[in-house]
């Protein structure tokens, strides 16, 4: 009985993969330099504003933690 999984070349599949991987970026809509610059501080401006957020909830549970381990002592 055969196998359903096709055999194949690995080189063959892999040449086949970079053409089509290729042929879809052409498809690609790139956006210009000052769309992607603008999107890029978005980015890393949220970012910023994430980690601060959870560093802050961070700070704020540990001094919570550090109370209650003092009340509790």
């Amino acid at each position: 009985m055969d196998s359903p999984v096709k055999k194949t070349n690995p080189i063959s599949w892999l040449i086949r993969y970079f053409k089509e991987s290729h042929e879809e970026l052409r498809k690609v809509s790139w956006p210009n330099r000052k769309t992607a610059s603008r999107y890029s501080i978005i980015v890393i401006v949220l970012c910023v504003v994430i980690a601060l957020f959870f560093g802050g909830m961070d700070w704020l549970l540990n001094k919570g933690m550090e109370w209650l381990i003092a009340l509790t002592s």
